[in-house]
């Protein structure tokens, strides 16, 4: 209990709060997107399951973050999920009868899960310098930093339902960092730093790439909707 009385102890666990209030916001937004087509009594379980089971991930994710981080081409896989994950979200893949189900509240779960691993490997190096090999002091960041992204969650959520424009902000946010994750991996470190324009070009494609194949693909998945609605009373048989 001794560690519990130093001013270390609470000034490297303010640390590691603040860094992750700081870092957290564009995981709140991954988690209000993943939810917002859930009924709205199954919101509040998916973004506390999402929640907790990303912080779980985050803090083994942090002990391997130096290694991960250096391995060539996992960071360009990352960007490419990531940007997979934003296209989706935005083109909207659940409709509204099987987000009635339970699955759909575990696929919301999973997503948030996922996502929330990839946006953080670069985040977790921060905690993990904050933290200084001190376990006790990392899970203990972590878990208060809990109610925190939820709460964010839950406020970006009700502002997508009042101004659906955030929603594609937020895919757009994806994608911007999934090009900044992209230019980071060591693999063509090199490269990037030979054409330096692409620390700024990557996430501004990233983010243009996302909002314009997500609404195309809405766009075509509302069409072929309509289309089957509008074929179905002709392909009933007549008495």
């Amino acid at each position: 209990m001794a560690v519990f009385m130093t001013p270390e102890f609470w000034v490297a666990l303010a640390q590691i709060i603040l860094i992750n209030i700081v870092l957290s916001g564009d995981n709140a937004v991954v988690i209000a997107l993943a939810c917002r087509s859930l009924p709205p009594r199954q919101q509040k379980p998916a973004i506390v399951f999402g929640s907790v089971g990303a912080i779980v991930l985050r803090v083994v994710l942090t002990f391997f973050a130096v290694y991960l981080l250096n391995l060539p081409w996992l960071k360009l896989v990352g960007a490419a999920a990531l940007l997979w994950i934003g296209v989706g979200l935005l083109k909207g893949d659940d409709d509204e009868g099987d987000m009635e189900s339970h699955a759909g509240m575990l696929q919301a779960i999973k997503t948030i899960i996922i996502a929330d691993l990839v946006m953080s490997l670069d985040n977790v190096i921060g905690v993990a310098a904050a933290a200084k090999g001190d376990v006790l002091l990392l899970v203990i960041g972590l878990v208060i930093s809990i109610p925190l992204i939820i709460f964010g969650s839950t406020i970006i959520l009700t502002l997508m339902n009042r101004f659906p424009v955030i929603i594609t902000a937020g895919a757009a946010l994806l994608g911007w960092v999934a090009g900044e994750m992209a230019v980071g991996d060591p693999a063509i470190r090199d490269f990037v730093e030979a054409h330096h324009y692409l620390h700024t070009a990557a996430p501004v494609a990233g983010a243009v790439l996302v909002v314009l194949v997500g609404k195309w693909l809405g766009r075509r998945a509302g069409a072929q909707e309509e289309e089957g609605e509008e074929r179905t009373p002709a392909d009933q048989p007549t008495g």
